[in-house]
């Protein structure tokens, strides 16, 4: 009994752990959503218009986050390159996900051939690495922000696939399903009544985790100067361009390190722990 005790105070624990966390990962994210979308209508300044007369400039009443090597707002820029990196996560995630989890879903019922299939492609896709995958579309659509969302899109599917093939396996031989089975309800229903409850969570946390995936990878390939290219604001471009003048203006640098930091941060405490 005591052992029952001990267990189920440090599930409750840990329980009230894991919902501080994503109550501050989800603030942080609302914070930076609205410092992204709100920017542009309470600061309409163009992030790529030039003033050399104000080359890394620090932060002042009439630029609060300084200027860049170029004389362009640091504020416009950053706002402008939190609504890429989101926009291209959000995208890649949703792309991701929805044939993941149908196909995972097809594999588990149809079982036989069509799993065998499914399961192959999904073993082709992750023998070719992501990386070159990405480079290799960034290569046919160069200057493209959308060769970056389809490659991420591609690497990420997968995961989707995997984790809702196992999960419904599981599931198709619960008795409430073949109980549904037997009283004639549909797959659509059973996939809504018995199915999505169950894996919707893991679905989320796996979302959660594939952003900030997502957001690093850009950030990581904008870094090298693969896909976006300048003037476009882009978080990890804007590292590259600032990198020069790390020791004339550190406080410039640092803006777009922090907000990728902040960003990656939110998504890892709202996503919790990996479902098991």
């Amino acid at each position: 009994m005591t052992t029952i005790a001990v267990n189920s105070s440090s599930s409750v624990l840990e329980q009230k752990r894991i919902s501080v966390g994503r109550f501050i990962g989800f603030t942080i994210l609302a914070f930076i959503v609205l410092f992204a979308f709100l920017t542009p209508l309470v600061w309409p300044v163009d992030p790529t218009k030039q003033s050399l007369r104000n080359v890394l400039a620090g932060p002042s009443w009439s630029e609060p986050l300084g200027y860049d090597h170029l004389g362009r707002s640091m504020l416009a820029r950053l706002a402008a390159a939190l609504r890429l990196s989101l926009g291209l996560a959000f995208l890649s995630v949703l792309t991701a996900a929805v044939p993941g989890v149908l196909l995972g879903i097809l594999a588990a019922w149809k079982g036989g051939i069509v799993d065998r299939a499914l399961s192959i492609l999904g073993d082709v896709s992750l023998a070719l690495p992501g990386l070159l995958l990405v480079l290799m579309l960034t290569a046919i659509a160069p200057d493209s922000p959308w060769a970056l969302y389809v490659g991420i899109s591609l690497v990420l599917w997968i995961e989707y696939f995997r984790l809702t093939r196992a999960t419904t396996r599981t599931l198709i031989t619960s008795p409430a399903v073949q109980a549904s089975r037997l009283l004639g309800f549909g797959p659509a229903y059973i996939v809504r009544r018995h199915l999505w409850p169950e894996i919707s969570p893991m679905i989320l946390t796996v979302g959660a985790f594939g952003a900030a995936t997502a957001i690093m990878a850009i950030a990581a390939l904008g870094f090298v100067s693969v896909g976006v290219r300048p003037p476009t604001p882009e978080l990890g471009l804007m590292m590259t361009e600032l990198l020069p003048y790390y020791e004339e203006a550190p406080h410039a640098l640092l803006q777009p390190i922090v907000v990728v930091f902040l960003l990656v941060l939110s998504l890892n405490l709202i996503a919790g722990r990996k479902a098991r």
